[in-house]
């Protein structure tokens, strides 16, 4: 039997996202009504974020090692614009 991926709830993410160092501002319910995901400054975060680098220590602008970690724990990245950043869980 093979063991399913489980993620990690949101609240669980929220928590390891601080300890990383991202900003959270809230959830994607109060930035835009959107139901699930949760909302971290992008622009804050430098060294973590950053929109328009394309070099290889970044995938999409988000730090390479963060964006792996988070994409193990069941969730992505989405930008929303150069300086607003959406979690997302994994569907």
């Amino acid at each position: 039997m093979t063991k399913e991926k489980v993620g990690y709830s949101r609240e669980a993410m929220i928590k390891f996202l601080k300890i990383e160092g991202v900003y959270v501002i809230g959830t994607t319910e109060e930035f835009s009504g959107q139901e699930g995901g949760i909302w971290v400054g992008g622009e804050e975060m430098d060294g973590l974020f950053e929109y328009y680098n394309n070099s290889s220590k970044f995938t999409f602008g988000v730090e390479k090692k963060l964006n792996e970690a988070v994409n193990k724990r069941g969730w992505w990245f989405s930008w929303n614009d150069p300086g607003t950043m959406m979690v997302w869980p994994i569907n």
